[in-house]
């Protein structure tokens, strides 16, 4: 594979790529592809280090995010979702979550929208086992991270009043029928949208788009909170979410910069615009308040801020410097909009706008990223660029998406209902504070 071509496709998906070659047997490998094969220190080094910051804007970063946007009596409930939606979807991954996303023939049957179960509780995969130039555990941990994060997003426009153990039941549920095939179409070499050619160079649709839409079809199933729309309902403490937001900020460079899978200036570039989005994206979102509501709040910036990194993050790896700033900033008053008119005018719950930002900011950035990729515009597409039949791909991919997600999330929730007698704490429950109604205790004595 020409490097022109592993630039268009994504580093990610040319590692997946390269675990597929096995399943071709001896005879089908070019000698040049089995070379490729080798461990790189600094390649992995930076790997771990990657991994350790996505871990780090999972929990603590999200967790102090959400935490600190809901009321005081719920914080704790909030903090517990997100970590503890962190341990079991670590726990699937290894069990069966990676052989599903990465593992399986590469043509035939449904290769092309989920892999098989031949790698399962990583049977197949050894401290020898390479992963392009890394270890090929590094590789599942990195990749691990990904899937607990996307699934922890979802906590947020449940917040405040879903029952617990429903919500890790209805994790697990969403992880093993939405995560894992959409994230396989992307990113493994047999996957749809892969061998169509999509760009999602760290996860615009197997991330936010898929946890976007399933916070929102969530939070519609779920119905709103007590006293939404008639009383205030104002996060408890945005010193909270200023350390959330910024801890999640750091992580992303491992998200984004990470997904190179090198230590290379593809990463570089990554980096560079996994700083510039964000930065446009907040100022972008504090100036549109400051146009239509008098005033650039602290948490309007902070939101902008997490639009700007959703955004860029399915073209990371594909935008010049120029275009991230652009798609940042229109990212940001594009999810301005949607968090400012949309939600009021449609009435949803969405408690801490994760299909607001989330969702929203990753349609954009998904579609926008054939526009930053073109070679004309600065971006790092492959020779023969064509701007308008990548549109159309991502498009395609960003449309499964959205369908795909919504329809596993409603009825990921019927079963949920059936089996826990509800979905919702009781009124009581729920006016009290599931801090105290579900866990027995308080954040603040």
């Amino acid at each position: 594979m020409s490097s022109k071509t592993s630039k268009i496709l994504g580093s990610a998906a040319l590692a997946s790529l390269l675990l597929a070659l096995p399943a071709l047997g001896q005879d089908a490998v070019p000698a040049e592809a089995v070379e490729v094969a080798t461990i790189d220190t600094g390649d992995t080094a930076w790997m771990i280090v990657s991994t350790i910051l996505v871990i780090l804007m999972t929990i603590p970063g999200l967790a102090l995010f959400y935490g600190g946007l809901v009321r005081s009596k719920n914080i704790l409930s909030v903090l517990t979702q997100v970590f503890a939606g962190f341990a079991l979807i670590a726990l699937l991954w290894v069990t069966y979550g990676y052989s599903l996303a990465f593992a399986g023939p590469t043509e035939g049957g449904l290769s092309a929208f989920i892999g098989d179960f031949s790698n399962f509780m990583l049977g197949a995969t050894t401290p020898d086992s390479v992963s392009g130039s890394i270890p090929e555990l590094v590789f599942v941990v990195f990749q691990l991270t990904f899937a607990c994060i996307t699934a922890t997003l979802i906590v947020g426009g449940i917040a405040e009043r879903m029952k617990f153990g429903a919500v890790m039941a209805f994790l697990a549920i969403w992880f093993t029928f939405s995560y894992l095939p959409i994230a396989h179409m992307v990113w493994s070499g047999a996957g749809l949208f892969f061998n169509m050619g999509a760009l999602d160079f760290a996860g615009g649709t197997v991330v936010h788009i898929n946890s976007g839409v399933a916070a929102l079809v969530a939070a519609i199933v779920l119905g709103p909170r007590l006293g939404y729309m008639k009383e205030p309902i104002a996060p408890h403490n945005l010193v909270f979410v200023f350390i959330g937001a910024s801890l999640l900020w750091v992580g992303w460079f491992g998200f984004n910069a990470g997904s190179a899978l090198a230590a290379n200036g593809v990463a570089a570039q990554a980096f560079l615009n996994t700083i510039t989005a964000p930065a446009a994206a907040a100022l972008a979102w504090a100036l549109g308040e400051k146009i239509t509501r008098g005033h650039a709040s602290a948490l309007g910036a902070f939101s902008g801020a997490v639009a700007g990194l959703v955004a860029i993050t399915p073209a990371a790896g594909f935008a010049g410097t120029f275009g991230a700033i652009v798609l940042g900033a229109v990212a940001s008053l594009v999810c301005l909009w949607a968090v400012v008119s949309l939600k009021p005018m449609l009435k949803y719950d969405d408690s801490l706008d994760v299909f607001g930002i989330h969702g929203i900011g990753g349609i954009v950035g998904a579609i926008g990223t054939a526009i930053v990729a073109d070679p004309a515009l600065g971006g790092f597409g492959a020779e023969g660029y064509a701007m308008g039949g990548q549109l159309v791909t991502q498009i395609l991919a960003v449309v499964v998406a959205i369908v795909w997600s919504a329809v596993v999330t409603f009825v990921a929730l019927l079963i949920v209902k059936a089996l826990f007698g509800g979905l919702r704490v009781s009124e009581a429950g729920e006016s009290d504070g599931l801090d105290l109604s579900s866990h027995g205790e308080r954040a603040y004595n």
